[in-house]
């Protein structure tokens, strides 16, 4: 893979129910039809806005398929816990779930995995001495789970940083896969990740080719994880180019 890597593999899982479902007996591997119709190698239409919050230094929704999420930003504000530390700025990062956001029999993940997930996934994308002594609150907010969940947050939350003014060495995208039989599915949704043998998720900033972070669970063989690799790094090139584009067209819009 092109490009240069300061990601560590971690463990997450990103299925919200918990347990694997039976694979449906009707289906073979060669005849895998996803519920929305997708082609395996075909990720959801992006809808990405910012300014989605009035009372936030920046934000953003971004909805994928039916996962919806906002995000919120606030500061750089003054923090006596970051002065204690250090001279550069601190970043903190909280990933919630609207009550209604999931299917009445599935739960949402740990927000606080996620949280944290986040928090490393951005803190590498953010220039911190550029405001030093200072934190930068990011509040995520899903109100729809349709799977794929963290890479939307993820994608969502630079998008919103950006929209703050926060000064970012690029911006960061995220795309997952999952692993079902011989087949490599990209941007899976809730039941998708329910059937998975294993998932992949990368997050990069697309235009210094750079992976800041990637997780696996599952067993992979070396060219199915090398394919499924590209397959995300692909699809994050070309999420920022449209999140670039969102930004473009935000700065460009006539004021009220």
């Amino acid at each position: 893979m092109a490009g240069k890597s300061s990601a560590t593999p971690e463990t997450y899982s990103p299925s919200l129910t918990g347990q694997r479902k039976k694979r449906p007996p009707i289906l073979t591997d060669s005849d895998w039809v996803r519920p929305d119709g997708r082609s395996l190698h075909q990720c959801r239409p992006a809808f990405l806005r910012t300014g989605a919050v009035n009372s936030a230094s920046g934000s953003a929704y971004a909805e994928f398929g039916n996962t919806k999420v906002i995000v919120s930003v606030f500061g750089p504000r003054e923090s006596k816990k970051a002065m204690m530390y250090s001279d550069t700025g601190r970043l903190n990062c909280n990933v919630s779930y609207t009550a209604f956001a999931t299917r009445f029999e599935d739960r949402a993940p740990e927000t606080k995995d996620l949280s944290s997930m986040l928090h490393k996934a951005l803190e590498g994308a953010i220039i911190l001495k550029s405001f030093p002594k200072t934190t930068v609150d990011v509040f995520a907010l899903v109100l729809e789970s349709g799977g794929s969940d963290l890479p939307v947050i993820t994608t969502c939350a630079s998008l919103a940083l950006a929209d703050a003014g926060i000064m970012l060495y690029d911006m960061v995208a995220s795309v997952s896969v999952s692993s079902l039989g011989k087949n490599i599915l990209i941007d899976p949704v809730s039941e998708e990740e329910s059937y998975q043998d294993g998932s992949l998720m990368i997050t990069c900033m697309p235009s210094r080719n750079e992976v800041t972070q990637m997780t696996v669970t599952g067993d992979w063989s070396t060219p199915k994880i090398n394919e499924a690799m590209q397959l995300c790094v692909d699809a994050c090139s070309k999420l920022g180019k449209i999140m670039r584009l969102c930004l473009k067209e935000a700065a460009t819009a006539p004021q009220d």
